[in-house]
This record gives C-alpha cells, structure tokens and sequence, in this order.
C-alpha cells in the first residue's frame, strides 16, 4: 500500500492551503503502524501516525480519550503527552477507505523529547521511576471522572478472543480457552472489576517516554496500546523496564521479571505514595494474562510485523501460559508490602 500518499491526502483533508514538502518514514518497524514526519512547505514540522490495527472506532475513541487527559492533567504533567491537532473544535481524524485496506490518520504536534533512561536501571533509577509512575497513575485518578467514557474492556476482548479462537488458533484453542476461563473467574474472585479505571498506556518500553536529568517524567508519545484500566495493566511493562536484563533488542514476554527483586523494590517505593491493595496485586498475575492473550495472542497477527508476532505466539503457547501458575508467586509481592 502507498500510505505516503494516504497521508497526502489527509494532509489535504486538514489544510490544503498549507503544501507539504517531504515526508520520511520514522517507523519503529516491529508493529504495523506507520510514523511519518511531514515537513511542511512552511518550515514546520508534524507528526502523521496511520493505524489500520484494530477498529477506527476504538481509534478515535482512544484519541479522544488522551485529548482531554492531555489537557486536564495537573501541572507537572501538563506537556508529558503529545497533543493531536484539531480542526475547528475537534480532533482531526483521516479515514481512507478501498478494496484492500481501511486505515486512519491523526497528525501530532512534534514533542521534545530529553533523555532516554539507560538500558539497565541503577536501584536508583528504578526509585525514581516508581516515585514517577506513582505520581502519574495519582494524576490520572484525581481526574477519571473528567474524561470520556470508553467502550472498551479487559471482558470485551477477552469475549473477542474466544469469538474467534477457532477459526484464527485451530491448534491452540482448547489452552486459548483455558486461559481466557482462569482470566475470567480469577478476575471475578478478586472484584477486578470493582477496581477504579484511568488511563494506563500498557506498553512503557523505555523507547516510548523520555525523562529530565534528575529521572523525572518529560514527554510520552506511543499510544498504541492505550486503554482505561486499572493502574495495574501497566505494570508488567514496568517490571521489564526494571528487570536485570534491562531493555534489549531482541525480547520475549516472560513472566519472570514480575519476581525479581529489582520490581519488588519497585514496588515498595510505588507503594509508600500511592498505595496498594491486597487484592490489586493479586490481579498483577491476571493483568499479564491478560497481556498475552489480548495483546500477543488476539491482537498479536494485526499489531506486530508478521515475524515478532509467530515468534511471540509460540513463546505464549509452549512456554508461557504455562509458567504463570508455575512461577508467579502472589505471596512474594504481597510480603515485601506487608499486605
């Protein structure tokens, strides 16, 4: 497909007085989204993302959604995320439409970005980085009920997995269910549901948000993922940002970096600002569940280049879904909070 010229279009949709000079091609190159950067005839610059993951509705929605966190966020974090451009008084989205494809656009402002957090965390580092995500997850509570309502849930997707898992995981469908079915009553058991819902941006893999010299939050620009949720679906992300192997190019999701040590202090320091329930880190287990299923298993063909995706599926069936029960231990986390 020639999403260059998609974006052309779009551009023409939103300012045709403006002409566009070049656009490069910034994509991360592991999912199926697309990052463009627009130099404008002008000397500006934009940022243009196409998606055709998932449902434009959900899309929109999600936009919409970070549109007015962005804006309602208390002052430390009133430029953390990077803003959508409107046209008159709406966000400004792009839908093209033909025989082979259904993609959508949303242009950015450009965000500033500062330092990058090392691959391997110091047990400094990874205070600060709980000091931060315990003041931005307090943000995110403080203001829930000022944004807009979602259509989305863990129970939505899951019920979309197991619409499908014939069809799409023949092979695979009796574990898929299993798991979808564990999910579901271990989520029921502990009131999952009744947990408070705010913005959570699942994947925080240390590419996707840079911070001051002193560790603090500066700018995050990757929305793929993005939900309303409890606080506890980013955690997974944060333990591998954490963990002793630290970021590296070639990754599996394995559940063992929810034990180490290195989240455990982690969360100790996330716990004395923002604390904890009992019964939200026992859902720490399911959140990764969940994780695997929605994001790897039901949305992994559609989200990642087709070569990360088989390789995670097959990690999710032969090794993963398995070592949950077998290495994930509730109490480990539960003593180290003294819950």
């Amino acid at each position: 497909m020639d999403f260059i010229t998609i974006i052309r279009y779009a551009w023409l949709a939103y300012d045709s007085s403006r002409p566009i000079a070049r656009i490069s091609d910034i994509s991360a190159m592991v999912s199926t989204n697309h990052v463009y950067k627009v130099r404008l005839a002008d000397g500006n610059n934009i940022i243009a993302k196409l998606s055709y993951f998932g449902r434009y509705e959900h899309f929109v929605e999600d936009h919409e959604i970070i549109n007015v966190l962005s804006n309602n966020l208390p002052v430390r974090f009133e430029n953390f995320l990077a803003r959508a451009l409107m046209k008159g008084n709406q966000l400004f989205f792009h839908r093209f439409q033909n025989d082979q494809i259904d993609a959508w656009v949303v242009f950015f402002r450009p965000i500033r970005i500062k330092n990058r957090m090392p691959d391997r965390l110091s047990e400094k580092n990874i205070e600060q980085l709980a000091t931060e995500f315990a003041n931005f997850h307090q943000s995110c509570q403080l203001i829930r009920h000022t944004l807009p309502n979602t259509s989305k849930t863990m129970t939505s997707d899951i019920n979309l997995l197991l619409s499908t898992v014939d069809e799409a995981f023949p092979a695979h469908a009796t574990l898929i269910r299993r798991q979808c079915d564990l999910f579901l009553d271990n989520t029921h058991q502990i009131n999952a549901h009744g947990f408070d819902k705010i913005p959570v941006f699942v994947d925080w893999n240390i590419g996707n948000f840079s911070v001051t010299a002193t560790g603090k939050f500066f700018s995050r620009w990757d929305y793929d993922w993005f939900r309303m949720s409890s606080r506890i679906v980013d955690f997974y992300f944060i333990s591998r940002v954490v963990s002793d192997v630290g970021d590296r190019t070639s990754f599996t999701y394995n559940v063992g970096t929810l034990m180490e040590d290195r989240f455990l202090l982690f969360l100790k320091k996330y716990h004395a600002i923002f604390p904890l329930t009992r019964s939200e880190v026992l859902f720490i287990k399911e959140a990764y569940r969940f994780f695997l299923l929605n994001y790897v298993v039901r949305a992994g063909r559609n989200f990642f280049q087709a070569s990360f995706a088989r390789q995670l599926q097959h990690e999710a069936f032969t090794v993963h879904f398995q070592a949950i029960d077998q290495l994930f231990d509730a109490d480990k986390l539960l003593r180290a909070l003294e819950l």
